[in-house]
Protein backbone atom coordinates (compact mmCIF):
# COMPACT_ATOMS: atom_id res chain seq x y z
CA UNK A 1 0.00 0.00 0.00
CA UNK A 2 1.91 2.98 -1.32
CA UNK A 3 1.47 6.54 -0.09
CA UNK A 4 4.14 7.97 -2.40
CA UNK A 5 3.66 11.64 -3.31
CA UNK A 6 1.07 12.07 -0.54
CA UNK A 7 1.24 14.55 2.32
CA UNK A 8 0.05 13.41 5.74
CA UNK A 9 -0.56 15.18 9.04
CA UNK A 10 -0.58 13.11 12.23
CA UNK A 11 -1.57 14.85 15.45
CA UNK A 12 -0.36 13.50 18.77
CA UNK A 13 2.51 12.00 16.80
CA UNK A 14 5.18 12.47 19.42
CA UNK A 15 4.70 9.04 20.96
CA UNK A 16 2.49 5.97 21.18
CA UNK A 17 -0.06 5.23 18.49
CA UNK A 18 0.50 8.56 16.74
CA UNK A 19 4.23 7.86 16.40
CA UNK A 20 3.53 4.36 15.07
CA UNK A 21 1.13 5.73 12.46
CA UNK A 22 3.54 8.49 11.43
CA UNK A 23 6.36 5.98 10.97
CA UNK A 24 4.14 3.60 9.02
CA UNK A 25 2.94 6.36 6.69
CA UNK A 26 6.51 7.51 6.11
CA UNK A 27 7.64 3.95 5.36
CA UNK A 28 4.86 3.81 2.76
CA UNK A 29 6.28 6.91 1.10
CA UNK A 30 4.27 9.80 2.52
CA UNK A 31 5.76 13.10 3.63
CA UNK A 32 4.61 13.28 7.25
CA UNK A 33 3.96 16.39 9.33
CA UNK A 34 3.94 15.46 13.00
CA UNK A 35 1.97 17.66 15.41
CA UNK A 36 2.38 17.40 19.19
CA UNK A 37 3.02 19.53 22.28
CA UNK A 38 6.29 18.03 23.54
CA UNK A 39 9.35 19.06 21.59
CA UNK A 40 11.62 16.20 22.69
CA UNK A 41 9.06 13.57 21.70
CA UNK A 42 8.49 15.25 18.34
CA UNK A 43 12.21 15.31 17.69
CA UNK A 44 12.50 11.62 18.43
CA UNK A 45 9.63 10.71 16.09
CA UNK A 46 11.13 12.75 13.25
CA UNK A 47 14.58 11.28 13.90
CA UNK A 48 13.23 7.72 13.75
CA UNK A 49 11.55 8.46 10.44
CA UNK A 50 14.45 10.28 8.78
CA UNK A 51 17.04 7.73 9.92
CA UNK A 52 14.92 5.08 8.21
CA UNK A 53 14.96 7.09 4.98
CA UNK A 54 11.55 8.74 5.33
CA UNK A 55 10.53 12.38 5.17
CA UNK A 56 9.07 14.10 8.22
CA UNK A 57 8.95 17.45 9.97
CA UNK A 58 7.76 18.46 13.41
CA UNK A 59 5.32 21.17 14.44
CA UNK A 60 5.05 21.87 18.16
CA UNK A 61 1.55 23.08 18.93
CA UNK A 62 -1.64 22.64 20.92
CA UNK A 63 -4.41 21.36 18.64
CA UNK A 64 -6.99 23.40 20.57
CA UNK A 65 -5.29 26.64 19.42
CA UNK A 66 -7.07 27.61 16.20
CA UNK A 67 -4.44 30.13 15.13
CA UNK A 68 -1.59 27.68 15.70
CA UNK A 69 -3.38 24.90 13.81
CA UNK A 70 -4.19 27.15 10.85
CA UNK A 71 -0.62 28.42 10.67
CA UNK A 72 0.87 24.93 10.88
CA UNK A 73 -1.39 23.59 8.12
CA UNK A 74 -0.44 26.54 5.91
CA UNK A 75 3.25 25.85 6.56
CA UNK A 76 2.85 22.16 5.75
CA UNK A 77 1.15 23.00 2.45
CA UNK A 78 3.78 25.62 1.63
CA UNK A 79 6.49 22.99 2.17
CA UNK A 80 4.97 19.95 0.50
CA UNK A 81 1.72 20.89 -1.20
CA UNK A 82 -1.91 20.05 -0.42
CA UNK A 83 -2.61 17.65 2.43
CA UNK A 84 -3.96 14.28 1.38
CA UNK A 85 -4.22 12.58 4.77
CA UNK A 86 -5.09 13.74 8.27
CA UNK A 87 -4.98 11.53 11.35
CA UNK A 88 -6.61 13.13 14.39
CA UNK A 89 -4.90 11.17 17.14
CA UNK A 90 -4.08 13.84 19.76
CA UNK A 91 -5.97 13.10 22.97
CA UNK A 92 -5.87 13.24 26.74
CA UNK A 93 -7.57 10.99 29.29
CA UNK A 94 -9.31 13.53 31.47
CA UNK A 95 -10.34 12.67 35.05
CA UNK A 96 -10.69 9.09 36.21
CA UNK A 97 -13.25 9.44 38.99
CA UNK A 98 -16.97 9.92 39.60
CA UNK A 99 -18.12 13.20 38.08
CA UNK A 100 -18.79 14.71 41.50
CA UNK A 101 -15.17 14.10 42.48
CA UNK A 102 -13.78 15.44 39.19
CA UNK A 103 -12.62 18.92 38.31
CA UNK A 104 -15.04 20.43 35.76
CA UNK A 105 -12.09 22.24 34.21
CA UNK A 106 -10.13 19.02 33.74
CA UNK A 107 -13.25 17.22 32.45
CA UNK A 108 -13.91 19.90 29.85
CA UNK A 109 -10.27 20.03 28.80
CA UNK A 110 -10.66 16.45 27.55
CA UNK A 111 -13.51 17.61 25.29
CA UNK A 112 -11.41 20.52 24.03
CA UNK A 113 -8.40 18.38 23.11
CA UNK A 114 -10.21 15.29 21.89
CA UNK A 115 -13.10 16.93 20.02
CA UNK A 116 -12.27 20.58 19.38
CA UNK A 117 -8.73 19.63 18.36
CA UNK A 118 -9.98 17.13 15.79
CA UNK A 119 -12.56 19.62 14.52
CA UNK A 120 -10.01 22.42 14.13
CA UNK A 121 -7.53 20.23 12.27
CA UNK A 122 -10.29 18.84 10.05
CA UNK A 123 -11.62 22.33 9.36
CA UNK A 124 -8.16 23.50 8.35
CA UNK A 125 -7.77 20.82 5.65
CA UNK A 126 -11.28 19.90 4.53
CA UNK A 127 -12.01 22.77 2.14
CA UNK A 128 -8.92 21.97 0.08
CA UNK A 129 -9.73 18.25 0.13
CA UNK A 130 -13.25 18.99 -1.12
CA UNK A 131 -12.03 21.32 -3.86
CA UNK A 132 -9.45 18.74 -5.01
CA UNK A 133 -12.00 15.93 -4.65
CA UNK A 134 -9.51 13.78 -2.80
CA UNK A 135 -8.45 13.28 0.78
CA UNK A 136 -8.91 11.06 3.81
CA UNK A 137 -9.37 11.83 7.48
CA UNK A 138 -8.93 9.22 10.20
CA UNK A 139 -10.25 10.07 13.66
CA UNK A 140 -8.80 7.88 16.40
CA UNK A 141 -11.66 6.99 18.73
CA UNK A 142 -12.58 4.45 21.37
CA UNK A 143 -15.61 2.28 21.99
CA UNK A 144 -18.84 4.18 22.66
CA UNK A 145 -19.39 2.25 25.89
CA UNK A 146 -20.72 4.09 28.96
CA UNK A 147 -17.67 3.32 31.07
CA UNK A 148 -18.19 4.44 34.65
CA UNK A 149 -15.77 6.93 36.22
CA UNK A 150 -14.35 7.80 32.80
CA UNK A 151 -17.07 10.08 31.50
CA UNK A 152 -14.89 12.90 30.17
CA UNK A 153 -12.86 10.66 27.88
CA UNK A 154 -15.77 8.47 26.79
CA UNK A 155 -18.00 11.45 26.05
CA UNK A 156 -15.30 13.01 23.90
CA UNK A 157 -14.62 9.85 21.92
CA UNK A 158 -18.32 9.17 21.40
CA UNK A 159 -18.71 12.73 20.11
CA UNK A 160 -15.79 12.13 17.75
CA UNK A 161 -17.54 9.07 16.32
CA UNK A 162 -20.66 11.14 15.60
CA UNK A 163 -18.51 13.93 14.14
CA UNK A 164 -16.95 11.34 11.82
CA UNK A 165 -20.36 10.11 10.69
CA UNK A 166 -21.63 13.62 9.96
CA UNK A 167 -18.49 14.71 8.12
CA UNK A 168 -18.45 11.51 6.06
CA UNK A 169 -21.96 12.23 4.77
CA UNK A 170 -21.08 15.84 3.95
CA UNK A 171 -17.91 14.97 2.04
CA UNK A 172 -19.01 11.82 0.22
CA UNK A 173 -20.14 13.65 -2.95
CA UNK A 174 -16.66 15.18 -3.20
CA UNK A 175 -14.61 11.99 -3.04
CA UNK A 176 -13.35 12.57 0.51
CA UNK A 177 -13.48 9.68 3.00
CA UNK A 178 -13.67 10.03 6.77
CA UNK A 179 -13.18 7.12 9.17
CA UNK A 180 -13.41 6.55 12.91
CA UNK A 181 -10.70 4.13 13.93
CA UNK A 182 -10.72 2.40 17.30
CA UNK A 183 -7.11 1.25 17.83
CA UNK A 184 -7.91 -1.41 20.42
CA UNK A 185 -6.18 -1.47 23.78
CA UNK A 186 -2.48 -0.77 23.23
CA UNK A 187 0.18 -0.48 25.91
CA UNK A 188 0.96 3.23 25.77
CA UNK A 189 1.67 5.97 28.29
CA UNK A 190 -2.07 6.63 28.50
CA UNK A 191 -2.97 3.02 29.17
CA UNK A 192 -0.14 2.73 31.68
CA UNK A 193 -1.64 5.66 33.58
CA UNK A 194 -5.04 3.96 33.61
CA UNK A 195 -3.37 0.78 34.88
CA UNK A 196 -0.95 2.10 37.46
CA UNK A 197 -2.12 5.46 38.74
CA UNK A 198 -3.93 5.57 42.08
CA UNK A 199 -7.14 6.73 40.40
CA UNK A 200 -6.88 4.09 37.69
CA UNK A 201 -6.39 1.28 40.19
CA UNK A 202 -9.31 2.53 42.28
CA UNK A 203 -11.88 3.28 39.59
CA UNK A 204 -10.85 1.10 36.61
CA UNK A 205 -9.75 -2.18 38.26
CA UNK A 206 -11.22 -4.22 35.39
CA UNK A 207 -8.80 -2.61 32.90
CA UNK A 208 -5.90 -4.78 34.07
CA UNK A 209 -7.74 -7.91 32.89
CA UNK A 210 -7.41 -6.78 29.27
CA UNK A 211 -3.64 -7.22 29.54
CA UNK A 212 -3.70 -10.22 31.86
CA UNK A 213 -5.92 -12.10 29.41
CA UNK A 214 -3.90 -11.07 26.37
CA UNK A 215 -6.72 -8.99 24.89
CA UNK A 216 -4.50 -6.00 24.14
CA UNK A 217 -3.04 -5.47 20.68
CA UNK A 218 0.50 -4.57 19.58
CA UNK A 219 0.96 -0.99 18.50
CA UNK A 220 1.63 -2.10 14.91
CA UNK A 221 -2.03 -3.17 14.54
CA UNK A 222 -3.67 0.27 14.59
CA UNK A 223 -0.82 1.59 12.44
CA UNK A 224 -1.55 -1.08 9.82
CA UNK A 225 -5.29 -0.43 9.71
CA UNK A 226 -4.61 3.31 9.46
CA UNK A 227 -2.36 2.63 6.47
CA UNK A 228 -5.01 0.45 4.88
CA UNK A 229 -7.61 3.22 5.25
CA UNK A 230 -5.15 5.87 4.05
CA UNK A 231 -4.40 3.86 0.91
CA UNK A 232 -7.89 4.39 -0.50
CA UNK A 233 -8.63 0.69 -0.73
CA UNK A 234 -11.59 0.98 1.63
CA UNK A 235 -13.20 4.33 0.89
CA UNK A 236 -16.58 2.59 0.65
CA UNK A 237 -16.39 2.21 4.45
CA UNK A 238 -16.28 5.97 4.99
CA UNK A 239 -18.28 7.01 8.05
CA UNK A 240 -17.95 3.69 9.86
CA UNK A 241 -16.12 2.92 13.10
CA UNK A 242 -13.42 0.34 12.44
CA UNK A 243 -10.94 -1.58 14.58
CA UNK A 244 -7.93 -3.86 13.98
CA UNK A 245 -10.23 -6.83 14.63
CA UNK A 246 -12.42 -6.01 11.61
CA UNK A 247 -11.99 -7.76 8.26
CA UNK A 248 -12.24 -4.77 5.93
CA UNK A 249 -12.55 -6.88 2.79
CA UNK A 250 -15.48 -8.83 4.23
CA UNK A 251 -17.08 -5.59 5.37
CA UNK A 252 -16.96 -4.19 1.85
CA UNK A 253 -18.72 -7.28 0.56
CA UNK A 254 -21.40 -6.84 3.24
CA UNK A 255 -22.00 -3.12 2.71
CA UNK A 256 -25.68 -3.57 1.90
CA UNK A 257 -26.26 -5.35 5.21
CA UNK A 258 -24.12 -2.86 7.11
CA UNK A 259 -26.09 0.04 5.70
CA UNK A 260 -29.48 -1.58 6.27
CA UNK A 261 -28.72 -2.61 9.85
CA UNK A 262 -26.63 0.51 10.59
CA UNK A 263 -23.73 -1.61 11.80
CA UNK A 264 -20.41 -0.07 12.87
CA UNK A 265 -22.19 3.19 13.73
CA UNK A 266 -23.83 4.85 16.72
CA UNK A 267 -27.59 4.50 16.94
CA UNK A 268 -30.23 4.70 19.66
CA UNK A 269 -32.42 1.69 19.04
CA UNK A 270 -36.05 1.82 20.17
CA UNK A 271 -39.15 -0.32 20.00
CA UNK A 272 -41.06 0.46 16.78
CA UNK A 273 -44.18 2.59 16.83
CA UNK A 274 -46.23 4.16 14.05
CA UNK A 275 -44.62 7.52 14.78
CA UNK A 276 -41.06 6.18 14.74
CA UNK A 277 -41.63 4.42 11.44
CA UNK A 278 -42.68 7.72 9.85
CA UNK A 279 -39.75 9.53 11.43
CA UNK A 280 -37.33 6.86 10.26
CA UNK A 281 -38.09 7.70 6.64
CA UNK A 282 -37.35 11.38 7.24
CA UNK A 283 -34.22 10.59 9.23
CA UNK A 284 -32.96 8.32 6.46
CA UNK A 285 -33.14 11.27 4.09
CA UNK A 286 -31.16 13.38 6.55
CA UNK A 287 -28.34 10.81 6.48
CA UNK A 288 -27.88 11.02 2.72
CA UNK A 289 -25.54 13.52 1.05
CA UNK A 290 -27.30 16.58 -0.36
CA UNK A 291 -26.23 15.74 -3.91
CA UNK A 292 -27.99 12.36 -3.77
CA UNK A 293 -31.40 13.77 -2.83
CA UNK A 294 -34.10 14.20 -5.41
CA UNK A 295 -35.69 17.63 -5.86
Amino acid sequence: MSLHHQVAVVTGGGRGIGRAIARTFAEAGASVAVFARTGSELAETVSLITRAGGEARAWRLDVTDETAVTRAIEEVQASWGPIDLLVNNAAILGPIAPLWESSPTDWWRAEEVNVRGAMLCSHAVIATMVSRRRGRIINVVSSALPIAYFSGYMTSKSALIRFTECLAVETKPFGVAVFAMGPGTVRTAMSEHSLNSAEGQRWLPWFRKVFEQGLDVPIECPARIALSLASGAHDDLSGLTLTPQDDLESMQQALATIDREKLYSMRVRTLPTRETRALDAVRAEAERPQDSRSD
